[in-house]
């Protein structure tokens, strides 16, 4: 407890220090574009509240704000899809979704977590959209709810269970992959803007360069080694390949949904711009770094 207590001084530190740099930022270089980094900022605040109520008093705080989180990601989803009337019934039965899993997930049911979204939920789904309402767009709209229950809820939502599959350690496994997960998207993005040259997917995410991915590599594998201790109970090779392993599935992330936001807006311009501000550009990376680190550790560490 002493060790987390620390460390969350420490991040407390750092984000003041971080806020005061990127709110003066811009005054100075104009010429440079900081909006991105600023909302990630807000981000950090919004977890770092969520997660000193979650590792020093009630992990069920942490459970019910996730919950939150993967509703409004959900939704903000969903308002990216030109949508019919026949489309209403199929989201009203995404959004019932989301507490149900989440069920599974307070009382500790990993069998039923771990299928419920990807096999009940996906044969069913489809059933809602089909009673009355014809053949017309049903594919587009029954894939497209399937692919945001799966990356908005799904995805997001094991970050609420590591804290069940193994409570002594779970809170801070949680801390540990969001500071890697961060720092990964920053420091990719950093790079990117003063020293990238070579983009990497231009037509998907226009910010990221290959410059920008390596460093973004070596500093969260980097601050891994420094922080695996503090955090969890892992071993070296782990505490390395975990922010190995973060760094790259952070990268999909933010790229797939780079490239599914780009898809379903395009011509409206206006409407991507206004997503810059909101929720799917804070999570993006999460959506995959979450399920990725939660079940290669599941894998290989009997802890959960």
């Amino acid at each position: 407890m002493q060790e987390t207590i620390w460390t969350l001084a420490i991040i407390c530190i750092v984000l003041i220090i971080v806020s005061i740099v990127f709110k003066v930022a811009p005054q100075f270089q104009q010429d440079k574009d900081f909006s991105k980094l600023q909302i990630r900022v807000k981000t950090w605040w919004g977890m770092f509240v969520i997660f000193c109520f979650a590792t020093l008093f009630n992990p069920k705080v942490s459970l019910f704000a996730i919950m939150i989180l993967c509703y409004f990601a959900l939704r903000e989803y969903f308002s990216m899809m030109k949508t019919r009337k026949s489309d209403r019934r199929i989201f009203l039965w995404a959004y019932f979704m989301i507490p149900i899993h989440f069920y599974w997930i307070y009382i500790g049911w990993y069998g039923m977590f771990i299928v419920f979204i990807p096999v009940y939920v996906f044969l069913f789904l489809p059933l809602p959209r089909i009673i009355g309402k014809g053949t017309a767009g049903f594919l587009r709209s029954v894939s497209f709810t399937q692919w945001g229950l799966m990356l908005m809820v799904f995805g997001l939502s094991h970050l609420a269970y590591f804290p069940v599959a193994t409570p002594e350690y779970g809170a801070n496994l949680v801390l540990y992959l969001i500071i890697l997960t961060q720092v990964n998207d920053v420091i990719q993005y950093l790079v990117s803007l003063y020293f990238g040259k070579h983009k990497l997917a231009p037509t998907a995410n226009s910010y990221i360069t290959w410059e920008g991915f390596i460093a973004g590599l070596i500093i969260t594998t980097l601050t891994s080694y420094y922080i695996y201790p503090l955090l969890t109970p892992l071993d070296f090779t782990f505490g390395i390949i975990s922010g190995i392993l973060i760094s790259v599935a952070g990268f999909f992330g933010s790229l797939t949904i780079s490239v599914l936001k780009r898809d379903l807006l395009i011509g409206n311009t206006e409407k991507l711009e206004k997503l810059k501000d909101r929720y799917l550009n804070r999570i993006d990376s999460l959506a995959y770094t979450a399920p990725i680190f939660f079940h290669v550790i599941r894998y290989f560490f009997e802890f959960m």
